[in-house]
């Protein structure tokens, strides 16, 4: 889709949740947790248009064919009733029922459909405040509980904490919650547990102490690693 497409205007992960009464099986309703979408917002490139992007599309099919996606749908969306605000010409919208699902397609299409160095790291940054009352040394040992759940329950992440130390000034946050996954859908299977289960353990831990805003996602590519210092 590079050459129909110009680079995404904007992208996001979105999380959604059924509305209505869940399924009860042998009198326990199922619990309704989140499944993922994934939103792009694109315009043509000069001279291109929508039947540029289905000749596209139908590439894009055959090598998602190719992948084994049995577990990913998508959609384009083209504006009807709009505003000026939409602009764009058409949105990608895709989706799995798990976040697993999604990450796998997702690396995939970093590591194949879009010629993209497969060695590659998703870092994700949250601001994080503590409470009024609430310092630091406060939420050491619920960080620290919060990592071994994590690991307990199959996550394979790097999680750290930074804080502002030169430069800068006017900083909005206490510090930042860093997380490290070796690719997409590690990220998308700790996102899968916490919709579960792990936002009770959360709750648990931090409700009243901590509060930080949405993650950022981005994809890395070492460049340089320096030596291991016990060589």
């Amino acid at each position: 889709m590079k050459k129909v497409l110009t680079m995404l205007v904007s992208g996001g992960l979105l999380l959604s949740y059924g509305i209505g009464m869940a399924d009860e099986h042998e009198g326990e309703a199922e619990p309704n947790v989140a499944s993922p979408l994934e939103m792009f917002a694109c315009t043509y490139n000069e001279g291109k248009g929508p039947a540029d992007l289905e000749a596209a599309n139908k590439k894009w099919n055959a090598w998602a064919d190719k992948q084994g996606f049995d577990d990913y749908s998508a959609w384009t969306l083209v504006p009807y009733y709009s505003g000026p605000e939409q602009d764009f010409d058409v949105l990608w919208m895709g989706g799995s029922e798990k976040a697993k699902a999604m990450g796998r397609a997702q690396d995939s299409w970093l590591a194949t459909g879009g010629k993209v160095q497969e060695a590659f790291l998703i870092v994700t940054f949250s601001d994080c405040n503590t409470a009024d009352g609430v310092s630091f040394d406060d939420l050491y040992m619920p960080l620290i509980e919060w990592g071994k759940y994590k690991g307990e329950n199959g996550s394979t992440a790097g999680m750290w904490v930074f804080f502002a130390a030169f430069g800068g000034g006017g900083e909005k946050f206490d510090f930042k919650w860093v997380t490290a996954h070796q690719n997409l859908e590690d990220m998308g299977a700790d996102w899968d547990q916490y919709s579960e289960s792990g936002w009770q353990k959360a709750n648990e831990l931090f409700a009243g102490k901590l509060s930080c805003d949405s993650q950022r996602a981005y994809v890395t590519t070492n460049i340089r690693m320096a030596e291991d210092d016990e060589e």
